[in-house]
C-alpha cells in the first residue's frame, strides 16, 4: 500500500489546487453556483471523498494541517473587526430586532438538537454541532469548532460539522424564495404599497453590485493594506494571551475567542479615536483568504468513513432543524420585523443564512427582489447581521453550550 506523507509547504500547495479546482467545479456545474455551495467547500470535499475512495486500495494520504489554527483565527479576528457598535446604531431598530431574534434562534436550534440527540440515545453534542454551530455559524464556525467537540467525547466531529453545513446550504438555497414567494403573495405585499400585479420590472431592485475592491501598493511599505494586517496580528496575539486567562479559569472555547473579542475592542476603538484606520475591504479580503485556504486544507483531510455510524439520526436532526426554521420564519420573523413587502423578503433571506451562509441569504433575496421589487431595509438589516453580529454572538453560545454539556 503505497503511502503518501506531505509536509506544511507540500499541503498548502495541494490545497491552493484544489480550491481552484473546486472554483472551476463550480462554473462548470451551475446547480453548485445556484446553491451558493463555497468554492472552496466544493473543492475540499471533492478530494475528500477521493482519499475516501482510495484509502486502503490504492494509496492513503496523510497531510500537514498545523497552519488550520493560525488560519482559523486569523478569518475570526476579521470578523470580530465587523462588531461594530456604531453599525449596529447606524442600522437602526430594526438591526437591534432582528440580531436579538437571532440569538433566540440559535439558542432554540441547539435545543431541538439536543432534545433529539438525547431521545436518540446520543450524545447532546451532536445535537448542537447539528445545531447554531454549523446552520447559523456555517462550514467554517463548524470546522472550527469540531477540534473542541472532539476533546469533549463527539467522535467524527469534523464529519458531522461539515456534512450539517453543507445540509443546511442546500436546504436554506432551496427553502428561502418559496417561503418568501408565499409570504408576499398570501399578504398581497408590494414595495411602496403597491399591489404585486402592478409591478413594473424595470423598477426591480438590481441582481448584480459594484465589485468592492482594495489597492496593494508595491512599491511602498507604510500602506493601508499592511497597517490591517498589523492591526489583526496585534489582535491575534493580544487574543491568545486573553483566551489562555480564560481557559485557566475554567472554561473550554476554540482558540479565536480572545482575538474575536480583542478585534471587536479594537475595532471601535478606531471609530472613537481613527487611529488604526481599519479599512473594512481590506478586513474582508484578508479574511475571506484565511477562510478559503482553513476551509480546504480542514476538509481534504476529513475523514468521511467516520460518518457511516451517526448519518441517520443526524439527518433526523438536520431535518427537523430546517422545519424548525421555516416555522420560524413564517410565525415569528415575518411578523416580528413588520409585516410588510420587506419583512416577507428578509424571511426568506432569513432562512438563507439561519441555515447556511450570508451568501445564501442575498441569495435568497435578489431572486425576489428582482421578480417583485426593492426591498432596500432588508438588504441592510440581513448582511448586517448574518455577516457580522451573528458569527460573533453564536461563538459565545455554542463555547457555552459546550462547557455545559462536556
Amino acid at each position: 500500500m503505497l503511502e503518501l506523507k506531505l509536509d506544511l509547504l507540500q499541503t498548502l500547495a495541494l490545497a491552493a489546487v484544489v480550491y481552484y479546482a473546486g472554483v472551476k467545479l463550480r462554473e462548470r456545474v451551475s446547480l453548485l453556483d445556484r446553491l451558493n455551495i463555497p468554492s472552496a467547500v466544493v473543492g475540499g470535499l471533492a478530494f475528500a471523498l477521493v482519499v475516501f475512495v482510495c484509502r486502503d486500495r490504492f494509496v492513503n494520504v496523510t497531510l500537514d494541517t498545523s497552519a488550520q489554527q493560525t488560519l482559523n483565527v486569523a478569518f475570526f479576528t476579521t470578523i470580530g473587526m465587523g462588531a461594530s457598535l456604531a453599525l449596529l446604531r447606524r442600522g437602526g431598530a430594526a438591526v437591534v430586532v432582528f440580531l436579538l431574534f437571532s440569538i433566540v434562534v440559535c439558542l432554540v436550534q441547539n435545543g431541538v438538537g439536543v432534545a433529539i440527540a438525547s431521545m436518540l440515545g446520543l450524545s447532546p453534542l451532536l445535537g448542537v454541532m447539528a445545531g447554531s454551530v454549523t446552520l447559523m455559524g456555517g462550514p467554517a464556525t463548524g470546522l472550527a469548532f469540531a477540534p473542541l467537540f472532539e476533546e469533549a467525547g463527539l467522535d467524527g466531529a469534523a464529519v458531522i460539522a461539515i456534512t450539517a453545513a453543507v445540509f443546511g446550504i442546500v436546504c436554506g438555497g432551496i427553502a428561502g424564495n418559496p417561503l418568501g414567494t408565499a409570504l408576499i403573495r398570501r399578504h398581497g405585499l408590494a414595495p411602496e404599497g403597491r399591489a404585486v400585479r402592478e409591478l413594473d420590472r424595470e423598477l426591480a431592485f438590481p441582481t448584480t453590485y459594484p465589485v468592492r475592491e482594495i489597492t496593494i501598493e508595491v512599491e511602498r511599505e507604510n500602506t493601508g493594506f499592511v497597517r490591517n494586517l498589523v492591526v489583526i496580528a496585534i489582535a491575534m496575539g493580544i487574543g491568545s494571551v486573553l483566551s489562555r486567562y480564560i481557559q485557566d479559569a475554567g472554561f473550554t472555547l476554540p482558540a479565536y475567542i480572545g482575538a474575536m473579542i480583542v478585534a471587536s475592542v479594537l475595532r471601535n476603538l478606531d471609530e472613537a479615536t481613527d487611529w488604526l484606520k481599519i479599512d473594512e475591504n481590506a478586513m474582508e479580503f484578508i479574511g475571506g483568504f484565511a477562510l478559503n485556504i482553513f476551509l480546504v486544507v480542514a476538509l481534504m483531510d476529513l475523514k468521511v468513513w467516520q460518518l457511516a455510524s451517526q448519518a441517520l439520526p443526524l439527518f433526523v436532526i438536520l431535518f427537523a432543524q430546517i422545519v424548525t426554521l421555516l416555522l420560524l420564519a413564517w410565525f415569528l420573523s415575518f411578523r416580528l420585523m413588520g409585516r410588510d413587502y420587506d419583512s416577507a423578503v428578509m424571511a426568506s433571506g432569513f432562512i438563507g443564512f439561519a441555515s447556511g451562509t450570508t451568501a445564501n441569504a442575498v441569495a435568497n433575496m435578489r431572486s425576489l427582489v428582482a421578480r417583485f421589487g426593492p426591498a432596500p431595509r432588508a438588504f441592510l438589516v440581513i448582511p448586517l447581521v448574518g455577516a457580522f453580529f451573528i458569527d460573533f454572538a453564536n461563538a459565545l453560545i455554542v463555547t457555552s453550550f459546550v462547557n455545559f454539556l462536556r
